[in-house]
């Protein structure tokens, strides 16, 4: 698939005026899972982990790509684009939508985390100062930093670059390298991770937030 730019698009519904893109990273190889944890329902005959990540982003942005592999996910609908750089973590999917964007700020999200939400997402975008930070990035009540929920500028790519280069591909030494704001969220289950089995239930799906 063509890599082409992507144009950020003001924000349905926004305070902030912002123009920026939305990105779904899907490229993750799902080890402790056993299986391709985007594809996992969120609930029996429901939307997989990446369709509600990738609609959450759509409604609050305008504008979806998911970077994953274009053979497994291309039939859900929305523009994919694989990693430019393969098998360096995530660090890797920043690098490929740097890379893509034309807008200067780019809204980032995992795709495994069904606790999101569009306000969730708009918050990030309203906490956005663009002369005095480069991104603004998730936290939880327990102080944990979700590099991976969060917006980046795109003044960030050369050094996502720099640290490839230097074979450090770790996102909280990325944030250690950047102006980074923190924005505090309260319900820790907003944040959370779906990585092994043991945090679906039932079997085979993702438990619902209640």
């Amino acid at each position: 698939m063509n890599r082409r730019p992507i144009n950020g698009h003001p924000i349905p519904g926004g305070s902030s005026g912002l123009r920026a893109a939305g990105f779904v990273l899907a490229g993750g190889n799902s080890r402790r899972m056993g299986r391709d944890k985007a594809l996992i329902e969120l609930a029996s005959g429901g939307p997989s982990l990446l369709e509600h990540a990738a609609q959450t982003v759509q409604q609050a942005v305008g504008n979806v790509t998911v970077i994953g592999a274009p053979e497994r996910y291309v039939s859900l609908g929305w523009p994919v684009v694989a990693d430019v750089v393969a098998g360096i973590g995530p660090l890797g999917g920043l690098l490929t939508l740097l890379r893509l964007a034309q807008a200067e700020w780019n809204l980032a999200v995992a795709c495994d985390m069904p606790g999101i939400t569009v306000e969730l997402l708009r918050g990030l975008m309203d906490n956005v100062e663009n002369q005095t930070m480069d991104c603004v990035v998730s936290e939880d009540a327990s102080g944990q930093l979700h590099p991976l929920c969060a917006i980046y500028h795109r003044r960030c790519l050369p050094v996502v670059e720099r640290m490839i280069s230097d074979k450090c591909f770790t996102l909280h030494k990325l944030l250690d390298n950047l102006r980074a704001k923190h924005l505090l969220v309260e319900d820790n289950l907003l944040l959370r991770n779906v990585n092994s089995p043991f945090d679906l239930e039932p079997p085979g799906t993702v438990a619902p937030l209640t």
